[in-house]
């Protein structure tokens, strides 16, 4: 069951939309993960693009039954970017942008997450408790699991942006902890024009690419703690939620497998 409904965040003191899917089988309570752009999870046609991850579709052939909540941006102007920014950066193409990345978190951990727990069967845990994104939302899945550790043990981090603000998320995963218990996803696509990326063979040779290297030092910092990381170079990936809906047989069991 899919449900639409608004939620206002006092953090962004804005309402967005949630996509909530609620499991067809199962015995409740379910484990939840929480996903950025949550228009393009489900259904075609309510993708920007018209075209979703199909993840109603995937979770209703999947074995483990959980809830699912997909978490709307903004939409108007630079909205996204800002509110999906964790960190403020003076170079490269987020220079000068609003970073609103804590106040979107803030607002999913202390206003979003207790409502979810409360309306719905869920089991509250950081151990049940995953979160996930795309582009600039696998960035903020990588900021969630850094910053609010205590609530998330698990993250998907697609096609991450982590860029002109990876040096300040190493600073704070220096700085902070990290159960042992934690995992995490990092992907990334041959054809999503990182430097040239798509021309030389991903594993052996690309050492010197920026989405390799970004990718690779913030899994070495969660291995370094203890945790599990999943890497995934997909030959002919692009940047759209076409591909990004082939991984979801990937990050899903390799998240939450026991």
């Amino acid at each position: 069951m899919l449900i639409k409904q608004d939620f206002y965040f006092h953090s962004l003191n804005a309402h967005r939309p949630l996509h909530i899917r609620i499991p067809d089988f199962g015995e409740p309570p379910f484990p939840v993960m929480y996903f950025f752009d949550g228009h393009n999870l489900f259904r075609d046609e309510d993708a920007t693009y018209g075209k979703s991850w199909g993840l109603d579709a995937y979770c209703a052939s999947w074995e483990k039954p959980m809830i699912i909540v997909g978490v709307e941006c903004g939409h108007e102007g630079d909205q996204r970017l800002s509110e999906y920014l964790p960190y403020a950066t003076g170079y490269g193409w987020l220079r000068g942008r609003a970073a609103l990345g804590d106040d979107t978190m803030r607002g999913i951990v202390y206003e979003l997450k207790p409502y979810i727990d409360s309306a719905f069967p869920t089991i509250p845990f950081r151990e049940c408790t995953g979160i996930g994104g795309s582009s600039m939302g696998g960035l903020m899945a990588a900021f969630a699991l850094v910053r609010y550790n205590r609530y998330f043990s698990k993250a998907a981090c697609l096609s991450p942006s982590l860029g002109s603000v990876s040096g300040m998320l190493w600073h704070e995963m220096n700085e902070t902890p990290l159960s042992p218990d934690t995992r995490a996803y990092f992907s990334w696509g041959t054809q999503e024009g990182y430097g040239g990326l798509q021309k030389i063979d991903p594993w052996q040779e690309d050492r010197t690419s920026w989405v390799y290297k970004t990718c690779r030092t913030t899994a070495n910092k969660i291995e370094r703690q203890g945790g599990k990381t999943m890497l995934y170079c997909q030959i002919g990936g692009r940047h759209c939620e076409a591909d990004w809906e082939k991984q979801t047989g990937l990050f899903m069991p390799f998240l939450w497998q026991r």
